[in-house]
Parts: C-alpha cells; sequence; structure tokens
C-alpha cells in the first residue's frame, strides 16, 4: 500500500485552483463507501494496523471482483507511477 502513496497524491500536482473541481471516478468512490461501511460495522479501528489491515482486506477483495488496476507494472511485479 506504501507503493500507491503517488497514486493517492497524484491530486497534489494539479494547481491549488484546480483542485476543486476535480471529482472522484465511481470505482473510487465505490471504494471509500465500502470503507465507510465496514468501519461502521467494525466500530473503533483500535490502531493503524487495524485501519491497514481492514484497507488491505477491501484491496483485496475489490481486485478479486474487478481484476487487477490498469497501473503500470515494472519487472517486479510493483505498481510504478507515470514519470513527467
Amino acid at each position: 500500500m506504501e507503493d500507491a502513496e503517488p497514486y493517492v497524491l497524484a491530486y497534489m500536482t494539479f494547481p491549488k485552483e484546480h483542485r476543486p473541481k476535480l471529482h472522484p471516478t465511481a470505482r473510487s468512490s465505490a471504494f471509500n463507501g465500502e470503507i465507510n461501511r465496514r468501519t461502521d460495522v467494525v466500530g473503533i479501528l483500535p490502531n493503524n494496523e487495524a485501519i491497514i489491515g481492514l484497507v488491505g482486506t477491501i484491496l483485496l477483495d475489490n481486485r478479486t471482483i474487478n481484476g487487477p488496476c490498469n497501473a503500470p507494472v515494472n519487472d517486479a511485479g510493483n505498481h510504478q507511477p507515470d514519470e513527467r
């Protein structure tokens, strides 16, 4: 998940005045909704490891259902951000 940081923060490369106009994709909205739904079921997450475990599980479930994301992958199988 730490390798995904450049993708998660990609919007920061846009000028500040453009950021409020960015809209999430249906896939990211569904992902956020699933995190909210499961968090409501679990209640309180006691530490960062519990949060990472929850998000990791959702990502694995999502990958099983929807297939892998379309991010570029290097020879080691790690996702690589676009070089710009």
